[in-house]
């Protein structure tokens, strides 16, 4: 995985050989799009070793050269589904900055963006929602939650409205933390997401980061 600015630094998933070559490169990204497939189509019984070998059409042999058993295979996938999850936060900032985004533009489009992510990526709900992950994976989660919550933080410190401090480095990675138990709860009961737990999301979290921008206010008194 990459490190985001402010995250803590998370691992490559621990491949029995590192890939060399393009052809081997793509072995790799084609057992793991095939690996998506079933997760979404079937769900994380449907991966093993053989099936997805199968659904690659890539020998068994192979396969085992990069990928010693189904569990690295599951943590490879996780670890690109929370690479592209930074991304996108890294992107939101990078918009932000341009457009000097108020806390209430912040929680429509992060809500937004992530509600759509997890619209468009079956295998990531199916992954993920299980908990099917080592726990090398969960402490991956843990720290791509703090590189969000970073993301965040530099959102809200580039307004020029807040400073920075640990409080508020605090605040935002609770933002996060609810924010994901309610998405995780509102695709659970609806693929598309259950409309009224997406807009309580939203109402909750605009309070939290209005409370946010009044405590660490760039004019405020009272210090953290």
């Amino acid at each position: 995985m990459k490190v985001s600015s402010g995250s803590a630094t998370t691992s490559e998933p621990a491949l029995r050989r590192v890939p060399q070559q393009a052809r081997s490169r793509a072995l790799i990204q084609r057992v793991l799009d095939s690996a998506e497939e079933l997760l979404a189509s079937e769900g994380v019984e449907a991966l093993t070793t053989t099936r997805i070998a199968r659904e690659a059409n890539v020998a068994v042999g192979s396969l085992y050269q990069y990928f010693p058993d189904k569990r690295t295979i599951v943590d490879a996938l996780a670890a690109r589904y929370l690479d592209e999850f930074e991304g996108l936060m890294d992107e939101m900032a990078e918009h932000a900055a341009g457009e000097r985004w108020a806390a209430d533009d912040l929680v429509d489009r992060l809500i937004d963006a992530y509600a759509d992510r997890y619209r468009r990526e079956p295998g990531y709900r199916a992954l993920w929602f299980g908990r099917h992950l080592s726990d090398e994976l969960r402490q991956a989660d843990r720290q791509n939650k703090a590189a969000l919550a970073d993301g965040v933080r530099r959102i809200l410190t580039g307004t020029g409205a807040v400073r920075d401090s640990k409080g508020l480095r605090t605040a935002c990675f609770a933002a996060v933390l609810t924010a994901d138990a309610l998405l995780v709860e509102a695709f659970q009961q609806d693929p598309k997401g259950e409309p009224a737990l997406l807009g309580e999301a939203k109402r909750i979290l605009r309070c939290h980061l209005a409370d946010v921008v009044s405590r660490y206010s760039r004019t405020g008194s009272r210090r953290r």
